[in-house]
């Protein structure tokens, strides 16, 4: 079975978004990090195949994504 969530060949993309965070991101984690938001964990830039979720909360099964381009 192929392994699609957090891929190892993914891990230095999601450090680097992690440490690139733009303001609004930063913004949204501040209101949802540390169980803040319906007391559900939430994860930060999240790989799913070879794409990566800004935000991920596998107990709500949500996933958000900001899209920095659309927004400008």
């Amino acid at each position: 079975m192929t392994k699609l969530y957090n891929k190892n060949s993914e891990i230095e993309k999601r450090r680097r978004l992690r440490q690139n965070i733009t303001k609004a991101e930063k913004i949204i984690w501040d209101k949802i990090r540390d169980r803040q938001l319906e007391n559900c964990k939430f994860r930060r830039q999240y790989s799913v195949d070879k794409f990566v979720i800004d935000f991920y909360s596998s107990e709500l099964k949500l996933a958000i994504e900001y899209n920095y381009f659309a927004a400008t």
